[in-house]
């Protein structure tokens, strides 16, 4: 996926500016193939993988372009943030959910806290959040806690990455800093249906 720069994916041009400035292009590469990615001037991409997945696919690779990033406004006043969809229900991975979120200043998102570790009988999927900031000194905070009691804090600044294997895993922008997040999840089947803290779900009612 074009986080920054221009580049040719098999003679398709992608470019974005930043990832607050322009919806992401990207290309799935099904188990077995290849793709040519030819980079024309200074570029940053994500590359996410997973394993398991049978050897050979009969899927073709997929261009998603920028009009078909599925973009949605979630929450409400303190956990509102925009959620685009870039590897979703229309392109064919096997195990792969990909997407970006962008909070605004003190905004709030995976909010309510919400899991999707299989513990309660949702579709069991592994996570990993990429941050940046609109400004490189800009910070936020992500929880990690369980119903168990594990509970930690992590400090998020520009170029964070925080693995998710299991728990609610909610996450904050400190004032006056835009936030964004590059999210990928794994796991069969590949469904995203969130199981949300019963403890906070009271505030979907507000």
């Amino acid at each position: 996926m074009l986080l920054e720069g221009l580049v040719e994916f098999d003679g398709e041009v992608a470019s974005r500016t930043s990832v607050f400035e322009n919806r992401a292009s990207a290309a799935y590469i099904p188990p077995g193939s290849s793709i040519c990615v030819d980079v024309t001037r200074d570029a940053e991409l994500a590359l996410v993988a997973t394993v398991g997945c049978e050897l050979v696919s009969t899927d073709d690779a997929t261009i998603v372009r920028p009009e078909d990033v599925v973009v949605q406004a979630r929450g409400k006043p303190g956990w509102q943030r925009d959620v685009h969809d870039v590897i979703a229900d229309a392109v064919p991975a096997r195990q792969l959910l990909v997407g970006e979120t962008f909070n605004e200043p003190g905004q709030w998102s995976s909010f309510p806290p919400h899991k999707h570790d299989g513990a309660d009988g949702e579709p069991a999927l592994e996570e990993v959040y990429y941050y940046r900031f609109d400004r490189p000194d800009g910070f936020g905070f992500q929880g990690l806690y369980e119903a168990d009691g594990y509970a930690e804090a992590v400090f998020l600044k520009h170029g964070s990455i925080v693995g998710i294997p299991r728990g609610y895993h909610p996450v904050c922008a400190a004032p006056g800093y835009r936030l964004y997040y590059l999210w990928a999840l794994v796991g069969e089947p590949r469904q995203l249906a969130m199981y949300e803290d019963p403890v906070h779900r009271w505030l979907n009612d507000r």
